[in-house]
């Protein structure tokens, strides 16, 4: 339980709705997004390791990076009453150095007994490449070695179909695999009902370009139910809303739907989903 000085420093306020953040890139936003998420009601937020803004050289480039995922961001997120979760992988866009990406699964198997590791994320596929494919099914290899849960980062706009369908296929020739230990990412109106036929998790992104808006992701619940779904900001170094969540709920209040309808896919969901791993502990019922 947070302190009085502490709860009236980031405006703590008991009776706002809560929410699990379940893909945030914290290393790129600053304490005042800590403050302001735990304001609105964040319990708990997980961050998939990804792109720097720059490709990185080296395995030890990533292993410093793995560090700052599951010593350091705790350590913030807890300073405002988050708890903080990690996926670690080389993410897609580094993936055609094949060198470099076996390095970097080499190393991460240090860091899969971490307190806060959920599993093996954001893995997945950018342009499509028989290279990203190599090393997904690399990732995959790993997760399933390991008994670990996957999140997958599927492609932007043009190749996000295609990438999809690779993905889908990847994952269904590895038997090891159990679907709904697997939360594919990104999903939007022309790929949302494969991932959900195929078993997986979806989760929508509320990204202000290049993803999701919230009248969309609204739409999509509208249409497909609520049932394996969530809502995440992915925010990062760029044009990004870390409190996209919580707005995008009170958009689906304003739309008349029932608070326990909104609270299933702001928290319940999450949570059922991130719970198949052990690590994941939430204090509130």
């Amino acid at each position: 339980m947070w302190g009085l000085a502490r709860q009236e420093r980031v405006g703590y306020n008991p009776f706002c709705m809560r929410f699990i953040e379940p893909h945030a890139h914290m290393v790129s936003r600053t304490t005042d997004d800590y403050a302001d998420m735990a304001t609105a009601g964040c319990v708990a937020l997980c961050e998939p390791a990804f792109w720097a803004g720059f490709d990185r050289g080296s395995a030890d480039g990533f292993r410093d990076y793995f560090r700052q995922l599951t010593e350091v961001e705790p350590r913030r997120a807890a300073n405002y009453g988050i708890k903080h979760y990690t996926w670690l992988c080389i993410n897609p866009k580094e993936s055609e150095d094949m060198s470099l990406a076996a390095d970097v699964l080499s190393v991460i198997p240090e860091f899969l007994d971490c307190p806060n590791v959920l599993g093996i994320g954001e893995i997945g596929l950018n342009k499509n490449s028989r290279n990203e494919i190599k090393v997904l099914q690399q990732h995959v290899d790993l997760a399933a070695a390991n008994d670990q849960l996957i999140l997958v980062h599927t492609p932007h706009l043009e190749d996000k179909y295609k990438g999809t369908r690779l993905i889908l296929d990847v994952l269904k020739h590895d038997s090891r695999i159990d679907p709904e230990r697997v939360m594919i990412d990104h999903v939007e109106e022309h790929t949302i009902g494969m991932v959900l036929d195929a078993g997986h998790w979806g989760g929508m992104t509320l990204y202000p370009e290049s993803k999701c808006s919230p009248a969309r992701a609204i739409d999509m619940v509208e249409r497909f139910g609520s049932d394996r779904l969530w809502w995440d900001a992915a925010c990062d170094w760029g044009p990004s809303v870390p409190l996209a969540v919580p707005r995008t709920a009170c958009e689906m209040r304003r739309r008349g739907h029932e608070e326990k309808l909104i609270e299933k896919v702001i928290f319940e969901n999450p949570k059922q989903f991130l719970s198949q791993c052990e690590r994941f502990q939430m204090d509130c019922a």
